[in-house]
Parts: C-alpha cells; structure tokens; sequence
C-alpha cells in the first residue's frame, strides 16, 4: 500500500509577514537600545540590493520587450495614446493628493534629511540641461549610479537596434533565437534574483520599525496613517472618477454591468495582489463583456506593461510625501521631472513582486530625494499594493474597452 503524501505546509502569506515583522519592530524597538540601529542599517542594505538589481531588470524588461513585441501600427498608436493619457490623468491626481493633504508633514522623525534638503534649497529645474544630462557618455555610468531615464535610452537603442539585426538575420535565413533566448535568460535571473532579495524585506521592516520607534517614540504612526489614507484616496478616485467616465461615455458600457464582471478580477486582484497574476481572470471577464479577444490581447496581455496607473499614482504621491517628510519643498518643475521619470520608471518594473515599491526606489534615486524612510513605508505598503493591483487590472479592463470601441467603429462612407 502506498505512503499517503504528507499534506504541503501552508505557508503565511508574505503581508502577514510584513506586518508581524512592522509589529515586532514596535513592540522591541524601545527596549533593544542601541542594537536598534544596527537593526536600521541592516534594513537599508536591503534597500540598496534592491537598487541594484532594479537597475538591470529595468534594462533587460525594456530590450526583451522591444524585441519580441509585435502589434500593428494604428493599434499600437491607439493603446499608447490612451494608456499614456490614463497614466498622465493617475500622476496628476497622485501629486495633487500630496500637495493639498500634505501627509509627508505628519511623520514626525527626529532626525530630518537636513543633507538632502540642502541640495534641493534654491534649486531650479533647466529642462534642456536636465534632458541632456540624461543622455549618457558611456555605457557605465548610467548602471553604476542607477540613472533609469538613462539606462532606458540605451535600451530602447539596443532593442530596436537588435531587432532590426534580428529582421535581416530572418531575411537570409538564419536563427536569431538564440540572443532572443539569451536576453529572455538574463531578464528571468534578474527577476529571480530579485525575489530572493524581496524575502529579506520582513527583515528590512523589523530593522527600521524597531530604530525608528527607538529614536522616535510612536509619533511616526500617525504619518504613515495620513500617506495610507493619501494613497487610498488617490486611487479611489481615479476609479470613480477617471474609469468610470471612460466606461460610460466612450465606451458605452452600462456601469452595473460592467461592476457585476469586474467583480471577480478584482477581488481575486486584492487577494493575489498582483495584476498579472489575476491575467486569466480579467481575460475572462472581458469574453462576458463581449470584447474582441483581439482588443483584450492588446489591453492586458501586451498593453501591461504600460497601464499601470496604479504604479504610477502611488509613486507620485509617494515622492512628494518623502520629499515632505524629509523637508523639501519640490518645484512644479521639481513635481513634473520627477512625475516624468515615475511613468518610465513604471514601465520596466511592471511584472515583479512589489513592483510599485521596486520602481519608487529607483525614482527616488534617480531625482536625488533620500531612500532611507523606505522600509518605514514598506511597513504599510501591503495596504496600499492590494489597492495599486486592483487599480492596475482595472486599467487594463477600461483600455481593453476602449481598444475595442475603437475596432468596431465603421467606416467612414465613400459616398457620404
């Protein structure tokens, strides 16, 4: 008679882990002393892994992406122009959410970014010079100092210029598979080594919670309840708001019916807290709505990685609650530069665990504004993640939509 299989050990979900690490922090913080801080420095090391394996990832998503994508012109236009204007529409409401609730002036640390805040007095933003500081004279630099709008340019440049490689190799008959593979490779191990840096994030959370509340006392809790409740706020109404317009006046779709098939996207989104994962489900969603399988292809299966409101939302408003936290007062040209780099930033990162967190980073990094309150934020982000994954797989319902009204628009009549 055969052994029965011992039954597979559930295992916590990684929020519960974040959110038992945050507590413990807490609790333990007062009374670990200077064993706090070690702790905080060990969770900023985390940090800064997570910086540099972005930086290729980010690379490597962009040239896989530019290489083996292939959609048809007026439809691609099509899918940029709307997930663009949504985009645009999710970063003004992020930053504008900041501005006027100003949530950043509520955590209250005792040792303010008085570093960073020097950089930043008096400046002012040239666009043509901050644009050609971007382009970059050497192919180090860029990776060596995590400059993302850099780094993009080189791969946009190696990808198309792969791909045009890739076109005349198929035109004398010969494979190009393998370098595809080989990108397609490298992309899978920065993903994987990735992951094995994020299960370290619990850490990185007990590390700061328990220094900050050393060196702090509990006053930090209530800033991180005023950047929760800006983030959900935010996000809730580009749902009401922005989608909801887009699905009754474009695309014609009576607002119950399309909530009644939304509904299990959604929650399944909020549970998974990822919108790729929840593809099949929204894929499905979209067949009882009635759109082409065409149109829900373009939307949420190739149109992804450019529909992340959510992403790009939460960083907007993230960015200015750090620079408000950390006492910087950020220009209109300040808000817009690095509202620019956040929608790129989005775009690479889209597919990994904690994404939104990944690329915030980044564009921390990249617009010079300190990183060091991050694990701090990452103590609530299994909130607000849930609530940027059901953003982002709405986004990728509402643009499938609207791929599709376009489609089926008729011709125009010659004889009209």
């Amino acid at each position: 008679m055969d052994k029965e299989a011992p039954p597979e050990k559930r295992k916590l979900p990684f929020y519960v882990v974040i959110v038992s690490a945050m507590l413990l922090g807490l609790l333990l913080g007062p009374t670990l002393g200077t064993a706090a801080s070690a702790a905080g420095e060990a969770g900023k090391l985390v940090i800064q892994l997570i910086k540099a394996v972005a930086t290729p990832l980010l690379f490597f998503a962009i040239l896989n992406a530019v290489l083996t994508t292939n959609i048809e012109g007026r439809a691609a236009l099509r899918m940029l122009g709307i997930a663009t204007l949504n985009t645009t529409i999710a970063i003004v409401i992020g930053v504008s959410v900041s501005n006027l609730t100003r949530p950043g002036e509520h955590l209250q640390l005792a040792s303010p970014s008085g570093d960073a805040a020097a950089v930043y007095a008096g400046k002012q933003v040239d666009f043509l010079k901050t644009i050609i500081s971007y382009i970059p004279s050497n192919l180090i630099t860029p990776f060596a100092e995590n400059l993302i709008i850099s780094i993009i340019l080189i791969a946009l440049l190696g990808g198309f210029a792969l791909r045009h490689v890739k076109h005349e190799r198929e035109a004398e008959g010969k494979s190009f598979a393998a370098v595809e593979e080989a990108i397609a490779t490298l992309l899978r191990t920065t993903e994987v080594a990735l992951g094995y840096i994020i299960k370290l994030i619990p850490l990185a959370v007990f590390g700061i919670a328990a220094k900050t509340v050393a060196e702090n006392g509990y006053a930090p809790l209530k800033g991180l309840a005023f950047y929760v409740a800006a983030g959900l706020i935010g996000l809730t109404f580009h749902i009401a708001v922005t989608y909801q317009l887009w699905i009754r006046l474009v695309a014609r779709v009576p607002l119950r019916k399309f909530w009644a098939e939304a509904r299990d996207p959604v929650f399944y989104a909020m549970g998974a807290n990822s919108s790729l994962a929840t593809l099949p489900i929204t894929l499905k969603a979209l067949d009882r709505l009635g759109v082409s399988r065409r149109a829900s292809t373009l939307g949420a299966c190739v149109g992804t990685n450019l529909n992340n409101d959510g992403i790009v939302l939460y960083e907007g408003m993230a960015v200015l609650f750090v620079a408000q936290a950390s006492g910087i007062e950020l220009s209109i040209a300040d808000q817009v530069l690095a509202s620019i780099t956040c929608m790129v930033a989005a775009m690479g990162v889209a597919g990994v665990p904690e994404a939104g967190f990944v690329s915030l980073a980044l564009v921390l990094n990249t617009v010079g504004l300190p990183i060091e309150i991050l694990p701090l934020l990452l103590s609530v982000d299994w909130v607000l993640a849930r609530a940027r994954s059901v953003t982002n797989v709405l986004s990728d319902m509402v643009l499938s939509l609207l791929l599709d009204v376009g489609a089926k628009k008729p011709a125009a009549d010659p004889g009209s």
